[in-house]
């Protein structure tokens, strides 16, 4: 049997070792799951440190390849010495004893312990460790090249033509269990979830419908155009030739008060041209569409070939930013809650907002309207009338829906009373 000092250099060396593994092991978990933004606040105080964080994390294939390049060898020593250390002892027992000992003390000290650490506060972790990083990065520079050139070898002989892109059902299932975690607000989860849905949209989703374009005749007089600035308020304002289905350009308001009112130039002088895009068109391309040509408003077209509606920058981003108020805009709460269970919808919102207000499930319904007003009417199967209900079943719960108030065929608003369905098909408050 070995002496004892022998014995406790070795437990020591074991001792460093697994020191080292459980940094590298904790320097894994920190850099993976590292958000640089959230770095550069944690790093105010240490602007150096910082940077040097930064700048490991961006070349991030020479970090993880020297993290497990030093991990492994020290994997490697560490149950080479232990094993050694174990058989001067116990001899034929010793390479079992020290398998068992080594996977227990590894798993818990090396691996589970320090990744959990690590995981609870990355940023603050990935500070601490960027200085002894940058050493063994150095330090394994010959090793780092060689497996790089390894690994353009591999991919040459081996080009795999899987897809790995995440379908949009398991990118939202990924940001639920996020939020579920705590790293998401209320806030970032509805950008998040308006950004993956945002490429889905069309055209018709955003639109302005053809009864609601407030627009200016081509010969209109100039106390009339600027009455219509006035009383819109709209900084753009399409014109028209004799009907809202010919809409020949776009007037706006500054060029309208320089050059007409004060040059004495003619309206057909200062329009621009607007865009011109089927209702199908999907509005990533619709936006980029605009940007290209510098518009701010597109024109839908129906199939007939007159004017469905109109799309403008706003519209599109307040699918991904939500609604934008500015000073001119008259804000309209579209859910107003009356009690504990009844609610005064204004019918011009959008369906999908309804759904969500209510926590309803949209995807096992199938529905073509995009506002509330039409969806009640296509339920109803006819032209509302004051007074008029009809139920609603969905996500275990019942909407009583009443219409409240009509204008001109189309409901302004309706009163919805929300029970929660028990098993036996009753309702509850």
């Amino acid at each position: 049997m070995d002496s004892e000092p022998y014995s406790m250099i070795t437990l020591l060396v074991l001792g460093f070792l697994l020191l080292l593994s459980a940094f590298f092991s904790a320097t894994e978990t920190a850099y993976t799951s590292l958000r640089p933004s959230l770095l550069r606040i944690k790093g105010e105080k240490n602007p150096k440190r910082m940077a040097l964080a930064i700048k490991l994390h961006s070349d991030f294939d020479t970090l993880i390849t020297t993290i497990l390049t030093l991990n492994n060898f020290i994997y490697l020593l560490a149950a080479s010495i232990a094993t050694a250390f174990f058989i001067s002892h116990f001899h034929s027992m010793g390479t079992t004893i020290s398998v068992a000992v080594m996977t227990v003390v590894t798993l818990l000290f090396a691996e589970v312990t320090p990744k959990s650490l690590a995981a609870e506060a990355p940023e603050r972790f990935a500070l601490f460790s960027a200085p002894l990083l940058r050493f063994f990065i150095l330090l394994c520079t010959p090793f780092t090249w060689f497996f790089a050139r390894w690994r353009k070898l591999v991919n040459l002989l081996y080009k795999s033509n899987d897809e790995r892109a995440f379908s949009e059902d398991e990118l939202m299932d990924m940001v639920d269990k996020m939020e579920e975690k705590g790293n998401f607000n209320e806030d970032d989860m509805e950008l998040i979830q308006n950004a993956i849905e945002f490429k889905d949209l069309l055209a018709e989703d955003v639109i302005t419908p053809r009864v609601k374009i407030e627009g200016i005749e081509k010969d209109a007089t100039l106390e009339d155009i600027t009455d219509k600035f006035l009383t819109t308020g709209f900084s753009r304002i399409p014109v028209y030739d004799d009907t809202i289905d010919s809409i020949v350009g776009i007037v706006h308001l500054r060029d309208f008060f320089n050059h007409v009112m004060k040059k004495d130039k003619q309206l057909a002088e200062i329009i621009t041209m607007p865009v011109y895009v089927a209702p199908t068109m999907e509005i990533t391309e619709l936006f980029k569409e605009l940007q290209r040509k510098k518009s701010h408003i597109a024109v839908v077209m129906d199939e007939h070939g007159g004017t469905a509606g109109i799309v403008t920058v706003e519209d599109i981003l307040e699918k991904l930013v939500g609604d934008i108020w500015d000073e001119s805009d008259d804000i309209v709460e579209e859910f107003i809650k009356l009690d504990d269970n009844q609610y005064r919808v204004i019918c011009e919102a959008y369906i999908d907002k309804f759904f969500g207000y209510f926590e309803l499930d949209e995807e096992n319904e199938e529905i073509h309207a995009q506002t509330v007003n039409g969806w009640i009417m296509d339920s109803l199967g006819k032209i509302p009338e004051p007074g008029d209900s009809f139920e609603f079943n969905n996500g275990g719960k019942n909407l009583h829906i009443s219409i409240h108030t009509m204008e001109s065929h189309k409901v302004v608003d309706c009163i919805v009373t929300v029970t929660d369905i028990l098993e036996d098909g009753e309702g509850e408050d």
